[in-house]
């Protein structure tokens, strides 16, 4: 099945190209990085989580969101997802591997990630954030796998492992929750000191992760003869809708505790975000982008004739994984350490090592995602193309999507 990675068209193989440069742009700033050290970052002693802490916290989301699709399949026998179940699962895969990249070279020396195996710490959250990752990265390759091989048999999954999917469900929310902890075990820093750091954490993640599934089927539909199905595209549009307004409740939430209650370190740190503080303005512009992109996808996404329309539906989506990366992968890690404890702003801008490292990290999961989805729209296109099924064959449970 893996030999169908290797069967494209020019567009597939130019997408391949391109990200195999970006790709070795990555390692080159990644080289220079490990050669000099993290001193050619951003990071300094007073900011000591940059973007790359920033966006492995993001696409912890988008890796957890695929429990949005799995759910209403596996434990609810929906459907309408037998085809977008699958999309779920390999960016589940590429993301996970997006973060461990981003951790791995966050830690300075790639042997370091190591040391959380030979040397564990069970009081430390990082270490737990680890494992969790890994075994989510192994239940999703396993169960895509299994699952996959018996459609293209034509043949039922194997009994045994519904309980693994099952086990997989809860465990995407154990990803994102964890990773909360990090942030909201951190006495210090009293902006991510707030209990509700998790739920927020999963509600972003519910929408900018199905958003960014919305994107790839449209994708696959103008390009591919793949098609999740209208009512597929629909359903993860609602979803979208309901986690974009419980996330921008939640902000709410943390502006009336930070404001209202006039605690001193919260309330620095908003007026950094929004307002700006001590000349430091870097984050304003980023932050009433955000206000102005989420209201204006919430006005619009509640409205049923724009989710039908996939043209703007495509455009709300990616919108929306645009204000989602504002609040997680831009905002909210800087904002941590800005204002200091000690009331002072200490600028972090990232270099370009730093840019070109990231670029080659999401480059990897790009190039993940698209050969993995090039075998599975291969094996459809097979599937579909034969004239009879074996005899006494049991359709798999993922069919069409409509």
């Amino acid at each position: 099945m893996l030999d169908e990675a290797f069967h494209g068209g020019r567009r597939y193989w130019a997408l391949v190209a391109v990200w195999a440069v970006l790709i070795l742009v990555g390692i080159a700033a990644y080289g220079h990085q490990l050669s000099v050290g993290l001193g050619v970052t951003g990071m300094s002693r007073n900011v000591s989580w940059g973007l790359y802490i920033a966006q492995f916290t993001f696409m912890v989301g988008v890796a957890a969101s695929a429990v949005m699709v799995a759910l209403p399949f596996y434990l609810h026998d929906y459907r309408a997802f037998s085809r977008t179940v699958v999309l779920g699962e390999i960016l589940a895969v590429s993301s996970v591997i997006v973060c461990i990249t981003f951790v791995t070279v966050d830690l300075g020396r790639p042997m370091r990630v190591f040391n959380l195996f030979l040397h564990p710490t069970p009081h430390s959250v990082l270490f737990f954030d680890i494992v969790v990752l890994f075994g989510y990265l192994i239940l999703n390759v396993l169960i895509g796998g299994v699952t996959f091989d018996a459609e293209r048999k034509g043949a039922p999954p194997p009994t045994w492992i519904k309980p693994v999917i099952y086990l997989s469900i809860p465990w995407a929310v154990s990803i994102h929750t964890v990773t909360a902890f990090l942030y909201a075990g951190l006495v210090a820093r009293p902006y991510w000191m707030t209990a509700i750091m998790a739920p927020r954490f999963l509600a972003g993640a519910f929408a900018s992760g199905p958003a960014l599934v919305i994107l790839l089927a449209l994708v696959l539909r103008r390009f591919t003869s793949y098609d999740v199905g209208k009512r597929a595209i629909q359903t993860l549009a609602v979803i979208v809708t309901y986690a974009l307004v419980i996330n921008e409740f939640f902000v709410l939430c943390e502006l009336f505790t930070g404001l209202y209650s006039h605690v001193p370190e919260h309330g620095l740190t908003l007026q950094y975000l929004y307002l700006g503080l001590q000349g430091h303005a870097g984050m304003v512009p980023w932050m009433w982008a955000n206000v102005a992109v989420s209201l204006a996808c919430i006005a619009l996404l509640v409205n049923p004739s724009v989710r039908r329309r996939h043209g703007l539906l495509a455009a709300v989506s990616a919108a929306v994984i645009f204000a989602i990366w504002i609040q997680k992968g831009v905002s909210l890690t800087i904002a941590g350490f800005e204002p200091s404890p000690f009331g002072t702003v200490t600028s972090y801008v990232p270099t370009l090592t730093e840019l070109g490292v990231i670029v080659g990290v999401y480059a990897l999961g790009l190039m993940v995602l698209t050969v993995l989805v090039r075998i599975v729209v291969n094996v459809r296109e097979q599937h579909q193309a034969l004239p009879v099924t074996r005899a006494g064959a049991t359709p798999s449970p993922v069919g069409k999507g409509d």
